[in-house]
């Protein structure tokens, strides 16, 4: 039996073509993003310089002048991690590509990991790692606690891993991890890598890469850096190159092969073409890192301590606890707080979107439904956005009954 053909006369015969023109007409329209004040876990709302950095003409991506914007780049990232190696670089993806490029490029089959896991982000090195097919140990502290120097130094002992991997700043929970006192020369008598993960700490607190002893750190632009999404920032010290260059096996990734990409980068004496570098994002990363350099760490580390002071003002005065009991264990760049018993935590985000344009997250992971979880990261780590968030806390639990609200002063 012949089959009518789909095309009569040049004109489709079938119930698609609908859907392709309705699919076109909302694409004539021009195109609507609503201004939001992002003050979640990120992304942080871009610096206007940057955003501006991503409009300039495209280059090659091997041209000459492209690649000394990636010199450029590299210089700005050694200041960043503040370590003096070679082997910095941006892994075209979001921090989960920087995680899986550390993971996958320093750890091979067969070799042990001890993974501390306080909360979502140690829950998928586990993961990852074990996909590449490493031997997993996890050290499990509950969410909102961190893991004392003594614990990490009896694990390296015990274990004897190839790494030890942990977050600086776990934005699951909200929880600060201490990287000094001597874990990093506990970890090189071990014989083991210290890996970090920098995603929602860099920039806003400190991070001393050679003076601690971190052999691996990745973080994303998209935080502290006040970038869009699409970068992941990475170094390597000296103990991790070699591990690299001294692999008994390829990694078993191409797209993150740090042998592959650190060529295109010149880490290696010469540039060899591996993938289109993110043309329009490295502009923006270029930028980001000016603007760094031009405030500088320390003031920057500053800003956002004060900006954390400033919220926890507020927010106690409304009669609010923070979720992380030790001072000393509270991330300042991801503010985790406790919803009180009798609030609809999601009903006070939608408030403060509806009525404020600003956005508050609530938990994730082993907090979801406990906590809210306020960013203060980047360009947006200032008294007028602090403010911005006390006052849609304030107006959302009011509207719930929340007796802290009436009585706190709207100044706070």
């Amino acid at each position: 039996m012949r089959r009518t053909p789909l095309f009569i006369r040049g004109r489709f015969k079938g119930p698609s073509l609908q859907l392709c023109d309705l699919a076109a007409l909302a694409l004539r329209q021009s195109l609507e993003v609503p201004s939001r004040l992002l003050m979640g876990p990120g992304p942080s709302n871009a610096h206007p310089r940057v955003l501006a950095a991503q409009a300039l003409p495209l280059l090659g991506h091997m041209h000459p002048h492209f690649f000394k914007i990636m010199d450029e780049i590299q210089g700005g990232l050694r200041y960043l991690f503040q370590t003096d190696s070679p082997y910095t670089l941006c892994i075209s993806g979001t921090g989960h590509a920087g995680m899986e490029a550390v993971i996958a490029n320093l750890l091979e089959p067969g070799d042990k990991i001890v993974v501390a896991n306080n909360g979502i982000w140690g829950e998928r090195v586990a993961d990852m790692a074990g996909r590449f097919r490493a031997e997993v140990v996890q050290l499990r502290a509950p969410a909102g606690k961190t893991f004392s120097t003594g614990e990490l130094k009896a694990a390296l002992e015990e274990h004897k891993p190839a790494a030890l991997f942990l977050v600086q700043g776990e934005s699951s929970t909200g929880a600060h991890q201490a990287l000094g006192d001597g874990l990093g020369a506990a970890c090189r008598a071990a014989g083991a890598l210290l890996i970090v993960d920098t995603v929602a700490s860099l920039g806003g607190v400190p991070f001393l890469g050679d003076a601690w002893g971190v052999d691996a750190a990745y973080t994303g632009s998209q935080k502290c850096l006040s970038a869009p999404p699409g970068a992941a920032p990475l170094f390597l010290g000296p103990r991790a190159i070699e591990k690299l260059r001294g692999r008994g096996t390829k990694p078993a990734t191409y797209n993150l092969d740090l042998n592959l990409i650190g060529d295109y980068w010149g880490w290696f004496g010469k540039r060899s073409y591996h993938h289109t570098g993110m043309v329009s994002m490295w502009y923006a990363m270029r930028e980001a890192l000016a603007i760094a350099g031009d405030e500088g760490l320390e003031a920057m580390w500053a800003r956002h301590s004060q900006a954390h002071r400033d919220l926890w003002e507020g927010l106690r005065a409304l009669g609010l606890e923070p979720f992380v009991e030790k001072d000393a264990d509270r991330l300042i760049t991801v503010n985790t707080i406790k919803v009180p018993p009798g609030i609809d935590f999601a009903a006070l985000t939608a408030h403060a979107m509806a009525n404020f344009s600003v956005e508050i997250s609530g938990g994730l992971g082993p907090t979801a439904g406990k906590v809210w979880r306020v960013g203060l990261m980047g360009a947006n780590a200032t008294p007028a956005s602090v403010q911005v968030v006390l006052a849609a806390f304030r107006a959302g639990l009011a509207a719930q009954g929340w007796k802290g609200a009436q009585a706190a002063p709207a100044t706070a």
